[in-house]
């Protein structure tokens, strides 16, 4: 048991610097005793990624992190063998080959003979492993971060199924490796497409949306802690409202501290349409929601 509460799971999170709801501290605390991935849903830049990011750092961890992608297979989630590596050392050992097939009598003999031998052509110095069975091999307990799953294909997802069902992975070469310790298991999903319901049945599921004006001021603070109250209300009120309209992409509360930031440095102590204005590129990413709150920046600045 790496948590005795969900209150000591609050905690830890805010030594880190991340303010956690109730509800995020609950399934944590679930998921570690249980030992079951978290499946994270929601908008991009809500703290998902950051969440496995800070467990691990409550916990004295290491994190692993496989950033998945359209096209991901095996070959770069699991291992790579090693080929030109194996090849190279079957032509350093050629002569002691040679000694020890020497004495045997028939073709037969000297396969058996060199079968007794092949640990030396095949073990596990021919693997350069990636991320999972990185996690798999290590021989400390660490935070498992799949990072975007909704990016990958199907095939992946389902491919990641069975090693999340039993932890263990079976090598043509070697044979199977079981999880020497237990991760815990991050996959976060930005609703790029839907996951499957075998995922969903194998995780405990955790939807984080954007925070509310309190939680969010709470967050800037930790990070901000020069900022004034005045002045960090009416930035988190006037990014709330923001979010409410049109855009093509909402800004997130990263954007959110990065807009605050600005404004520290710019010595700004309240918002006026003109120094919204100004100020609005930390916040927006693209043109026409510029346009967009530009236009209605007098309606959106709270009073």
């Amino acid at each position: 048991m790496e948590f005795n509460s969900v209150v000591e799971v609050q905690e830890k999170l805010e030594s880190q610097k991340y303010i956690s709801s109730r509800e995020i501290a609950t399934v944590v605390f679930l998921a570690v005793a249980m030992e079951k991935p978290i499946l994270v849903e929601g908008p991009a830049g809500v703290g998902k990624t950051e969440l496995a990011k800070s467990i691990a750092k409550a916990l004295s961890r290491p994190l692993i992190r496989m950033q998945c992608y359209e096209g991901l297979d095996e070959s770069k989630a699991l291992y790579e063998w090693e080929y030109a590596k194996q090849l190279l050392y079957t032509q350093m050992l050629k002569e002691k080959i040679n000694d020890i097939v020497s004495e045997t009598a028939t073709l037969a003999d000297a396969v058996d003979e060199i079968a007794n031998h092949e640990d030396a052509f095949f073990s596990e110095r021919f693997i350069q492993t990636r991320p999972l069975l990185t996690a798999i091999k290590s021989e400390e307990p660490v935070v498992l971060l799949v990072d975007e799953i909704d990016k990958s294909d199907p095939e992946f997802e389902a491919f990641l199924l069975e090693l999340l069902s039993d932890f263990q992975i079976s090598i043509p070469e070697i044979g199977t490796m079981t999880a020497r310790t237990k991760p815990i298991v991050f996959l976060t999903s930005n609703n790029y497409r839907d996951m499957s319901d075998a995922l969903k049945r194998r995780c405990i599921h955790l939807f984080i949306d954007y925070p509310d004006i309190e939680t969010e001021m709470d967050i800037v603070r930790i990070r901000l802690p020069e900022i004034e109250d005045a002045l960090l209300e009416k930035v988190v009120t006037l990014v709330s409202r923001i979010r409410e309209m049109d855009l093509k992409k909402k800004p997130c509360i990263s954007e959110t501290i990065d807009w605050a930031k600005a404004l520290i440095t710019l010595q700004v102590d309240d918002l006026t349409p003109e120094i919204v204005t100004s100020t609005l590129n930390p916040l927006l990413k693209y043109k026409a929601d510029y346009e967009l709150v530009k236009q209605n920046i007098a309606t959106l600045i709270p009073a």
